[in-house]
């Protein structure tokens, strides 16, 4: 048992916090660098912390120790949502987790797949005819969105407009509660955002109220025959599963999607995922391996133990760093370059070594309904449509909190295949082979560069990627 890398400082004037929420994946780095590995403690929300950037590290952290490291107590999750299947420990998350999991498998699964296959459609079907590139990620938010307040609360946009516009803007707002100070100060003309965020949600839980009381159908009816604790359970779990949280989730990854086979050099892979839903999986899971949504999650040691060979003392927290886990060179190869056939080689079969949603025994009960979400989307984008960053030349460096994705919106010029009639599979596949092994590094600035050859958008210069050395 070896000491931990690093110093937890002093109390307050120690404190780290600041530096890491302005860079997480800098912070991160430039520790594993000067401590020579990937697990090191530091000062977090003035509380002794453990910082996991390794697959062994995390494995343990969510897996086999999971009974050992719980989540806080104190945590914002719980001031904002309330006691959940998310933010609750021990045996009581056992039971909500057993309740709720028969929502998100099969025949509710099923009977989901139309809407979801609808709401794609409505939202993605006219995107090449609107005359300016479009900003994917409030794109793929307000899509998401859709889905999530469809699905869980029986709203639907083309149905109840003004309810829809209203539950939206409550949700933006409830979200700040998350990344504002946790202040709760209102005096006359000014709130505080945490204040903000918490009339939302109050607005939120008497609309969801209703629902629950008044709705028979669907994920709101079916909650009404579910053993949970008390009356007040199903109403907080249905404000977790419309929050904003989803809907920036997916469009963190759809955007990422988008990058990633942006351009007329990826034409190849595009078609191949269209073509072979095996190798769309394995795409969309070196999106998820490069790009997380979120950055990590954390946990506070209840006693004295172990992790990754080093002791923890009882009251430390221990953070996973989900971007720098995914880059575990240990594990994967190549580690910042984007090979989506390393799923189906030397990582085939290791899809458990991700940490985009958690891991172990408390991973998110949504994965298999988000992952429907996002092949659903996906498969209408690479069926009907080609797609160029415009302008080409744009900074595309990420930002990590609250939800990965790129600080300056990225912009993406779509063009329908069947208006090109380029849709027929023979035709497609005369076009330019996908290059291999091109690396976006920490993010994809600098990638795209203006190459002299036009592109199928409008005649503008194509959108080249960096080849990795």
């Amino acid at each position: 048992m070896s000491k931990l890398p690093g110093s937890a400082g002093v109390s307050l004037l120690g404190d780290k916090s600041l530096e890491f929420y302005r860079d997480p994946v800098g912070f991160c780095r430039q520790r594993t660098d000067k401590h020579g590995g990937r697990v090191f403690h530091s000062r977090l929300l003035n509380r002794p912390t453990v910082l996991v950037c390794s697959v062994r590290g995390m494995r343990e952290l969510l897996g086999e120790k999971s009974g050992v490291f719980l989540k806080d107590p104190t945590d914002l999750m719980t001031n904002v949502y309330g006691d959940t299947v998310v933010t609750t420990n021990g045996e009581e998350a056992c039971l909500l987790r057993l309740s709720f999991n028969n929502l998100f498998t099969g025949q509710c699964l099923q009977s989901s797949s139309d809407y979801i296959t609808r709401v794609c459609e409505r939202r993605l079907k006219d995107i090449s005819i609107r005359g300016k590139p479009e900003c994917v990620y409030s794109l793929f938010k307000l899509l998401g969105t859709e889905l999530v307040l469809g699905l869980f609360l029986n709203v639907r946009a083309d149905e109840q407009p003004e309810l829809f516009q209203e539950i939206m803007q409550l949700c933006t707002e409830h979200w700040h509660g998350l990344i504002s100070a946790p202040v709760n100060v209102k005096v006359p003309l000014w709130s505080s955002g945490f204040s903000t965020a918490l009339e939302a949600r109050d607005k939120l839980m008497d609309i969801i109220k209703d629902k629950l009381q008044n709705d028979r159908e669907g994920f709101v009816g079916s909650l009404g025959s579910l053993p949970l604790p008390d009356s007040s359970c199903a109403a907080q779990h249905l404000l977790l599963f419309i929050s904003a949280l989803i809907p920036k989730a997916l469009a963190s990854l759809l955007t990422s999607f988008t990058l990633a086979l942006s351009g007329n050099q990826q034409v190849e892979a595009r078609r191949q995922a269209l073509e072979d839903p095996d190798y769309l999986h394995r795409v969309l899971l070196e999106v998820q391996r490069l790009w997380p949504p979120f950055i990590g999650g954390r946990r506070i040691a209840e006693e004295d133990c172990t992790l990754a060979g080093f002791h923890v003392p009882k009251g430390y927290g221990a953070v996973y760093i989900s971007h720098a886990v995914h880059r575990d060179p240990e594990v994967f190869q190549q580690p910042d370059a984007f090979l989506p056939e390393r799923w189906s080689g030397r990582n085939a079969g290791q899809e458990h070594f991700l940490c985009s949603f958690g891991n172990g025994p408390r991973n998110c009960i949504g994965v298999k309904l988000t992952n429907v979400f996002l092949k659903e989307a996906c498969t209408y984008l690479l069926k009907h449509y080609d797609w160029c960053l415009d302008p080409p030349s744009q900074d595309l460096e990420y930002k990590w909190l609250p939800v990965s994705r790129p600080a300056n919106p990225p912009s993406v010029s779509f063009t329908r295949l069947e208006d090109a009639g380029r849709d027929a599979p023979d035709q497609r596949s005369a076009r330019p082979a996908m290059r291999s092994n091109w690396c976006l590094g920490d993010s994809l600035k600098d990638a795209v560069t203006c190459g002299p050859e036009e592109s199928a958008c409008d005649g503008r210069p194509r959108a080249q990627l960096e080849i990795a050395p």
